[in-house]
């Protein structure tokens, strides 16, 4: 059973606020524009490492992220 989610919308708000394209939060994460790109538009979703460096470089809770609450 696959979970709908608002990942993609809540990553590229939270890009568009801190003014990051997806090559520079790729660069950020450690991870390939394509990986940021597929993020963004549904296609999978991150593992624990990248939720954990999203969250701490782009200084929002890993719990906003996951849509467990509505705070960053």
């Amino acid at each position: 059973m696959r979970m709908e989610t608002n990942f993609g919308k809540i990553l590229e708000n939270l890009m568009q606020e801190q003014g990051y394209n997806q090559l520079q939060l790729a660069a950020l994460l450690g991870v390939r524009q394509s990986q940021v790109s597929n993020w963004i538009n549904g296609k999978s979703l991150p593992g624990y490492y990248s939720i954990r460096m999203i969250s701490v470089k782009m200084n929002v809770s890993s719990d906003f992220i996951l849509e467990l609450v509505k705070n960053k």
